[in-house]
Parts: C-alpha cells; structure tokens; sequence
C-alpha cells in the first residue's frame, strides 16, 4: 500500500501543544500512513472563542497554502483545533480533503452512542461549537456542550487542576445529560481519551485520534467543491 501524507495543522502559536498533536496523531495513525505536525508562528497562543478563531485565520491560511504547494505527497489534511477555525474556507478551495477535529470527534461519538455530549475548555468557545453542530447536522444529536472552564494553556501545565475539573464535568454530564459517549473538545485533551475512557466505561472520543482515522479513510479522494 502506499504511504499516505497526512498534514496536521495546530492554528494556534504554541509548538508544546502541536508536539503533543502530533504525538497523539502518530499514535492513530496506520501503518502505511506518515503525519507532518506543524504551526503558525504567529498568532494567538490559544484558540478561546470567536475572536480568537478570527486572529488565526491569516496564519492559519498562509501556512496551509505554503505547506501544501511546497509537499505534493500531502493527501489529506487535518485542521487541530475543536473550534473548527478555517475549516470550511479551507475545504472549499483544498486540492486535498480537510477535516476539522471538531467535526471528527463528533460524528464518531454519534456513532459510538445515540446521544453525546461535548466537554470543552471555557464558556466562549460554547457558541462556536453549538453552531458547528448544526452545521454538521449533529445538534439534534449532542446533549449538550459543557465548559470546564479550563483555560487551554492549562492542559499544556501539568500543576493546573485541568483534568480534575474535565473528570467533574464528564462526571455530571454522564448523570445529568442522559449520552452514552463524550466528545473531549480540546486538541489540548488528546492524551486524556483514553485513560477517562477507562475511567468512566464510556467512549470518550479524542478529536485528533478520529481524524487521523477518517483521514486515512478519505486521503486520494477529491474534495467536494462549493458554489
């Protein structure tokens, strides 16, 4: 089989959080299939909402055209951020597929259970996720997206109180919301998924994992073009 290039895209400025991307990206990956990690280096160092979505779109964008007409090999794309940022700019003019983790993350908890619920970083990124959601027709799915009000910089600090407070909020997400899967929504969560999975005897879903799968899936398939 042939390799499969698979560029991952942090469009936040922090390189601790793209290595730690990365790292979870190669573990996902097959063995046929080679991941690029990279990031903008400027730009905000963390991605909290809307207005800080809308600042990593120039960096994001120019390192996205860079990186693809400088690697021909690159056959699918993945943007590492929950919130989505530039995705759908992005997949309208790709020559490459290109999947948001957001999106991955929620349609393999949707398939993993009938209900999910999403456990986030703050309450500023809630907006942005819940209209995601209906974007990509899984509103009626998701119970809720809960904020554990983490700032994302904290999972990058291992003397926060960070998972503490995502345990809690799976923890009243599992009795209040009545899902059988959780969606971590944060590449920042990407090494808890599997240690709360064991935790809570439910699926809880990594984005970075599931789009390097659904990468996988669809690498050498021409995107779909938009009007």
């Amino acid at each position: 089989m042939a390799e499969r290039h698979i560029l991952v895209i942090n469009p936040n400025s922090t390189v601790s959080m793209t290595e730690k991307i990365a790292e979870a990206a190669r573990a996902a990956a097959g063995p046929f299939s080679r991941v690029t990690a990279v990031n903008p280096v400027d730009g905000p160092p963390a991605i909290q909402g809307r207005e800080d979505g809308e600042a990593a779109l120039p960096g994001l964008f120019a390192l996205f055209d860079e990186t693809l007409a400088s690697d021909p090999t690159i056959a699918a794309a993945i943007i590492a951020c929950f919130d989505d940022t530039g995705l759908w700019d992005l997949r309208a003019k790709s020559p490459v597929p290109v999947i948001g983790i957001g999106e991955a993350a929620c349609h393999v908890a949707s398939v993993a259970a009938d209900k999910f619920s999403v456990v986030t970083t703050l309450s500023v990124s809630v907006p942005v996720l819940e209209e995601n959601l209906i974007r990509i027709g899984l509103s009626t799915r998701c119970a809720r997206v809960r904020a554990s009000e983490v700032p994302v910089l904290d999972l990058e600090d291992p003397e926060s109180d960070a998972r503490h407070r995502i345990e809690t909020e799976i923890e009243t997400s599992l009795r209040d919301d009545g899902v059988g899967a959780i969606a971590l929504g944060c590449a920042g969560m990407a090494d808890l998924a599997a240690d709360l999975t064991a935790k809570f005897g439910v699926p809880v879903v990594d984005g970075v994992a599931s789009a390097v799968k659904l990468a996988e899936a669809v690498a050498r398939i021409p995107p779909a073009r938009h009007s």
